[in-house]
């Protein structure tokens, strides 16, 4: 899948999300929040599969793989990839998200010295 197609797909769930029966008629700034809490739960999921594929809950043993770990964190990385989607509702164009990941990771890489 192309890059531009993915970043699309992004924000087209960010508006499927803006516009469910319980999003829809919600005060904007409930919805701006929720959108970012919800970056958080999903972090919570990505620790649950890590306690799960590495056996830290004696009671449960090895409930998930390493594999889930990595669903988890790319769902986190979706989630928080369609809030700043969200953020430009508002926007005549949707933005490119995958664009300013990468102006944000090669920020990052200069910060770092890396680039």
């Amino acid at each position: 899948m192309s890059r531009t197609r993915t970043s699309a797909l992004i924000c087209a769930v960010s508006a499927w999300i803006d516009a469910a029966p319980g999003n829809k008629d919600r005060d904007p700034e409930a919805l701006l929040w929720g959108r970012v809490t919800k970056v958080g739960e999903e972090s919570g999921e990505v620790i649950a599969a890590l306690v799960g594929a590495t056996g830290q809950n004696p009671r449960k043993g090895n409930s998930h793989t390493l594999q889930d770990v990595e669903r988890e964190l790319l769902d986190t990385a979706m989630t928080a990839l369609a809030a700043v989607a969200h953020l430009h509702t508002r926007d005549a164009e949707p933005p490119d998200v995958l664009d300013l990941l990468d102006d944000h990771v090669l920020a990052v890489a200069r910060r770092a010295q890396l680039s």
